[in-house]
């Protein structure tokens, strides 16, 4: 199968997702993540011009542990618009190419604007993409869509579970890479990401009977519901 993961910033997908993708590599899907912004204004010290290139890099090494492609639509940090068609015709424009079996993003209820309107942006464009005499290069199948866990588990209730107890060192090794992000936290501000992270896998985990896992929910909209287990 073909697997499409959009996530808002570069990190977001190691922190909410990666284990259920590199356990889709392991049994032979092949994977694209794709970040809509470029994380340029997760820093206070670096320079978002800097820290793009940095952020972009640091996502590339993460995707390569696991045997994912990884790309950029390389939009500012904040200027994610479900509305703004430029923006939504790139994410077609992406489906199309990646033809997908299914797609994982954010839900539309997540904390931080960015993931809401990339959420929207991938919910509107997997329909746009179907459509014919819409794209300029080819069309996409509907497919289903699975959200994937909020941040800290927060008004999110899990549909779908993924056991990642086999992959939750490499998520973490993946989350790692993003040392613009996770030194930040460690030095200013004192906080273990990598850590928190492994402690959501772990509570998800023990909702589902496994040591580790990580959680979906599906979109329940027709035509994206097949009678059959897509996510590993």
């Amino acid at each position: 199968m073909n697997v499409l993961a959009i996530g808002c910033h570069p990190d977001d997908i190691e922190i909410s997702c990666s284990g259920t993708l590199a356990k889709c590599v392991k049994r032979g899907d092949k994977v694209t993540v794709c970040h809509v912004a470029n994380g340029n204004m997760g820093h206070e010290i670096i320079p978002p011009d800097e820290l793009r290139v940095m952020r972009i890099g640091e996502a590339k090494k993460a995707g390569s542990l696991a045997g994912i492609e990884v790309v950029t639509l390389d939009i500012g940090d904040l200027l994610p618009n479900g509305s703004d068609i430029k923006q939504r015709d790139a994410v077609v424009e992406l489906i199309i190419k990646v033809q997908p079996d299914f797609i994982i993003t954010h839900g539309p209820n997540d904390y931080m604007p960015d993931h809401r309107e990339v959420s929207k942006l991938v919910f509107d464009a997997s329909f746009a993409a179907s459509v014919p005499q819409y794209g300029p290069s080819g069309k996409a199948a509907v497919v289903p869509i699975y959200y994937m866990d909020n941040l800290a588990g927060l008004n999110f209730n899990p549909t779908e579970y993924v056991d990642i107890t086999d992959e939750i060192e490499l998520k973490i090794e993946m989350l790692e890479c993003h040392e613009s992000q996770l030194k930040w936290m460690r030095d200013h501000d004192n906080i273990d990401f990598a850590d928190f992270v492994r402690t959501c896998s772990k509570f998800r985990g023990l909702q589902c009977g496994a040591p580790y896992a990580e959680a979906f929910t599906q979109e329940m909209a027709w035509p994206k519901v097949v009678a059959r287990r897509l996510l590993p």
